[in-house]
């Protein structure tokens, strides 16, 4: 029996986490036991791995300051230990057991240890299921590791692919996917949570293919149902109350190019039966007109709807999905590749200090921020919201540290990373009440949020005002809507596209459902021009 393991790679459902497995590309690695930094003194270093090679033969394995050797993945460079000195010379034993447990043994070593946010006085057993998700060790309270499966021998170096950040066994596969996706003339559909990065996977099938072309985007769950069908297919003057000339349609402004469909699970019924109409045939008909176009579209769909629950429900054609799913790409959550988030929230993180002319570096000569147990808890979350949600938090992040002068994250995390029904109420507040005496965010529902942000001119701040929320707990809310997003979401394409449509970044802001002031700031931090006419 095979079970889905860490990294979306296919394990056998035995208790040890050695030998060779699966990707989803049908690639064989060999896992073993391994460390992945996490957090180190020298940045650079975050991302190397050291395969634990003693522990698939059964013998201890050595962690101190000087073993064992670590590299970056898919890197020719001589590899290097940890080489810290507050870590001691005297080492901590990784002890396997039978069945694939693993005992980490302080016996003799000085160097302090935190095991997933427990500090170990003597040894603590970490079992086989504990090291397929990932435990997170912090030592001397300077360096993190991931403890985890890594591939036994070094990887291969991939080519690599615009936004798509991470070294993991599942970002890997992706490329995989990706690559292949781009040698077919096939519609494609790309299946992941939301946030998980699925409009940067679409875009870098189009960069895959060699065909050139315009690249379009639409959200089919922000267009109104009635214009739909126009939107996509084009409409002759007269078509419908406002149609005063005749439009293009999505499918004709991509000819000799990509169109994404993201959202296509909102996709009106009749608007399903002709995209069904078009994939067969190549053809478009313009809505209220008897012409038809050839065009030449690559179609690429995307959702993170159940499609097949959809289809039993009566609400999504079967015969489209199936010509969708020409090639079908399946993105990773977050949680499902553990060892990215701190190259991600690195990342995410330079992005954003250069937005604001920040410097991230240590400035007194300590360990560079965030901090070691900072990473080790951001690591250790499961992140519903995926990568969006992980950019929001570094962020915001940013913004405390240089904007406001905050250097602790503690409290910021405290509101974004715990779970809303994790903590129990004292007995005299009411539960929908916070210590601080916000509203929980757990109690607004969608609607009431989207009204709220609807009232508020999209704007983050009044909204949480109005609904009695903190800031953090309305990004939250944001992050975790089925429609909502801020301006720091929308690509450049986008946003292109809504200030050609509507001429001015006030009726832009309108459209996209996003604040004037975030979309001004985006359009800044992406070198846009800003529209003559902003009124």
């Amino acid at each position: 029996m095979e079970t889905t393991g860490r990294n979306g790679v296919e394990t056998l459902s035995q208790t040890s986490t050695t030998g060779p497995q699966e990707a989803p590309s049908g690639a064989v690695e060999t896992l073993v036991p391994g460390l992945v930094v996490v957090a180190h003194p020298d940045r650079r270093r975050v991302g190397d791995e050291a395969p634990l090679l003693p522990l698939a033969d059964g013998r201890p394995a050595l962690l101190s300051r000087h073993q064992p050797s670590f590299l970056p993945p898919g890197i020719e460079r001589d590899p290097r230990p940890l080489a810290d000195s507050h870590l001691s010379r005297r080492p901590l034993r990784l002890i396997p057991r039978p069945g694939g447990d693993i005992v980490i043994d302080r016996d003799g070593c000085p160097t302090t240890v935190e095991v997933d946010g427990d500090s170990v006085a003597t040894r603590r057993v970490v079992s086989a299921e504990e090291v397929e998700r990932g435990v997170v060790l912090v030592l001397a309270g300077r360096i993190t590791v991931l403890l985890q499966p890594v591939a036994m021998l070094p990887m291969v170096p991939q080519a690599p692919v615009a936004g798509l950040v991470g070294e993991s066994l599942a970002m890997q596969s992706l490329r995989r996917q990706i690559r292949a996706a781009g040698l077919l003339e096939v519609p494609v559909l790309v299946r992941g949570e939301t946030g998980s990065g699925k409009e940067l996977v679409a875009r870098a099938v189009h960069d895959a293919r060699a065909r050139g072309g315009p690249y379009l985007a639409v959200n089919l769950g922000a267009l109104v149902p009635s214009l739909a069908a126009s939107e996509l297919f084009g409409a002759q003057r007269g078509a419908y109350t406002g149609a005063d000339r005749r439009r293009d349609g999505y499918f004709r402004r991509a000819d000799g190019g990509t169109l994404f469909l993201d959202e296509i699970g909102e996709a009106p019924v009749e608007v399903q039966v002709m995209l069904l109409r078009t994939l067969e045939t190549g053809r478009v008909r313009a809505v209220g007109g008897g012409d038809e176009r050839q065009v030449d579209v690559q179609v690429v769909a995307a959702t993170d709807a159940d499609l097949d629950a959809a289809i039993s429900a009566g609400h999504f054609r079967p015969a489209l999905l199936h010509r969708l799913a020409g090639y079908e790409i399946h993105v990773p959550p977050l949680r499902a590749r553990r060892d990215d988030i701190a190259r991600l929230l690195l990342y995410f993180l330079d992005q954003e200090a250069r937005a604001v002319g920040a410097d991230l570096g240590a400035s007194d000569g300590r360990a560079p921020w965030p901090s070691a147990r900072t990473m080790a808890r951001l690591v250790s979350y499961d992140w519903p919201g995926n990568v969006r949600e992980l950019k929001n938090v570094a962020r915001r992040l940013v913004v405390l540290r240089h904007l406001e002068g905050e250097v602790d994250p503690r409290p910021l995390l405290d509101d974004l990373l715990r779970p809303a029904v994790a903590a129990e109420p004292p007995v005299d507040r009411p539960p929908s009440v916070s210590a601080a005496g916000y509203r929980r965010g757990a109690g607004v529902e969608d609607d009431e949020l989207l009204a709220a942000m609807a009232q508020h001119d999209w704007q983050p701040g009044p909204a949480a005002r109005a609904l009695g929320v903190s800031r953090p707990a309305i990004y939250r809310l944001i992050e975790r809507h089925p429609t909502l997003r801020t301006a720091a979401d929308l690509s450049r394409d986008e946003l292109q596209a809504a200030l050609a449509r509507h001429g001015s970044v006030v009726a832009a802001a309108r459209a996209l459902q996003v604040s004037e002031q975030g979309l001004r700031r985006r359009l800044s931090t992406l070198g846009l021009p800003l529209p003559d006419d902003t009124a």
